[in-house]
Order: C-alpha cells, then sequence, then structure tokens
C-alpha cells in the first residue's frame, strides 16, 4: 500500500468534508493528533482504524483508492439514495446524468 496516497487522500476527503484534523481526531475517538500524524507520515492507521476513517469520511474503502472521482462522498450518497427505487426512476436518473455528460 503507498502510503503517501493514503496520507494524501485522507486530507483530500477530510477538507472536501470541511472538517479539521483536530475535529476529524476527536470524532473518531483519539487525540487531537491522531489524523495529524498520520497525514504527516509519523504514524499509520491499522486496518480498523483505516476502515473507521472510510466511515467518517463517508466512503467505502473502494471509493478511498479510486482517485478518479473528486468527490466519492457524493457517488456513495447518490448510490445509497438510488437502492430502494423503482427501476423506472433508476433509468430516468441515468438518461438526465448522460444528458448532463453530454453538455
Amino acid at each position: 500500500m503507498n502510503m503517501d496516497f493514503v496520507r494524501e487522500r485522507i486530507s483530500e476527503l477530510r477538507i472536501k468534508k470541511n472538517v479539521s484534523e483536530y475535529k476529524m481526531s476527536l470524532d473518531l475517538g483519539h487525540s487531537r493528533s491522531y489524523i495529524q500524524s498520520i497525514t504527516s507520515g509519523r504514524s499509520a492507521p491499522s486496518l480498523g482504524e483505516f476502515l473507521y476513517i472510510c466511515d467518517y469520511l463517508g466512503v467505502t474503502p473502494s471509493e478511498f483508492f479510486d482517485d478518479r472521482s473528486d468527490n466519492p462522498h457524493l457517488v456513495n450518497k447518490l448510490y445509497q439514495l438510488t437502492r430502494d427505487m423503482q427501476q423506472a426512476d433508476i433509468e430516468i436518473l441515468i438518461s438526465t446524468a448522460q444528458r448532463l455528460n453530454d453538455k
């Protein structure tokens, strides 16, 4: 695993969520410098902590590592909203998304 990518991605997603390193550390139940120690390279999260970080940031581990999306938390939110939709409604969303992408 490329720890530089992990550190940068945590920072990127944290900033998009508009939360400080301090607040994120406390929200995750750690000392106030926990996230800063990860993003500076002094420490690395355990697998369990990494999963908590992903959950906190609103992304799946797969979305965390997919750097093609600038806003994976929004993509995840859209996915969650569509899970219980009727097929016809999903097709309308797909059609709308295709139209928007063509612009």
